[in-house]
């Protein structure tokens, strides 16, 4: 069994779309991430950039006691290699595959996190919007570039990294499938070789049941005061916030 630490968010979904695809059995442990969950002391043994997801296998490859791993480029190449699934072994086309699974790891998560942040959420947290003009036009323009990258890929490739889905199609399609609500839906026009992509994989079973996971952990309606308080755990964090609340939790769970 893997312990999955979880919430349903495109970083979630990767994790939870490449067990459906392995037919892995898993246990959901939810990290409520705008409640703090990832600042406790039981969360940070096994993550210790307090960031989800991270698994706990109890059946680690290899053997032995329960393996833990975080971050979720690691966590599929882990359960690829653990499963002989969706990456290919031999060295030149298995290079192909991660050289594409870092891309999006480096590239377009963070890039497509931070454009979503100042074109959705800094409107709520800026008092003056001008402040997010730079932001804005800087992610959103960068998302614009990457998508062209996986566009021009893919008029050659029918996946990723070639022929054949694989690691590197599980791990960014959770993003990509945003692209449009992020940018605008005209701009599909822009990528048909990427909406091709985008619709074909998100015809998968796995790919369905996988983003499903957890959906309502998600839909609690917050009061204004509750939905201020995850900003102020989800943003502008530093050193000090997050010791802080990592003493918070420790005190918390001592009580």
């Amino acid at each position: 069994m893997i312990d999955v630490y979880y919430w349903p968010t495109p970083n979630g979904w990767k994790v939870t779309i490449m067990l459906e695809e392995c037919g892995l059995a898993y246990n959901i442990i939810p990290v409520d991430i705008g409640g703090g969950d990832q600042f406790t002391a039981d969360f940070l043994r096994l993550s210790p950039n307090n960031r989800m997801p991270a698994i706990v296998d109890h059946d680690p490859l290899g053997g032995g006691e329960p393996i833990a791993i975080f971050e979720s480029g690691a966590i599929l190449e882990y359960l690829a290699e653990k499963t002989g699934k969706f990456m290919p072994t031999e060295p030149a086309a298995k290079y192909n595959v991660l050289q594409w699974v870092h891309w999006q790891m480096a590239n377009l998560g963070p890039m497509m996190g931070n454009a979503n942040h100042f074109k959705n959420y800094g409107k709520n947290i800026a008092r003056d919007p001008s402040q997010l003009e730079y932001g804005t036009k800087r992610f959103v323009g960068e998302v614009d570039r990457l998508s062209g990258v996986m566009d021009a890929q893919l008029s050659v490739t029918k996946y990723l990294a070639g022929d054949r889905y694989s690691i590197a199609d599980i791990i960014t399609w959770p993003w990509a499938f945003l692209i449009g609500r992020l940018i605008s839906e005209e701009a599909w026009q822009t990528y048909p070789h990427l909406k091709r992509w985008v619709d074909e994989v998100a015809g998968r079973a796995a790919i369905q049941t996988g983003r499903k996971v957890g959906e309502e952990l998600g839909k609690k309606t917050l009061t204004e005061t509750e939905e201020k308080a995850r900003r102020d755990v989800l943003f502008n964090q530093t050193n000090d916030k997050v010791r802080a609340a990592r003493e918070t939790a420790a005190k918390f769970k001592s009580q």
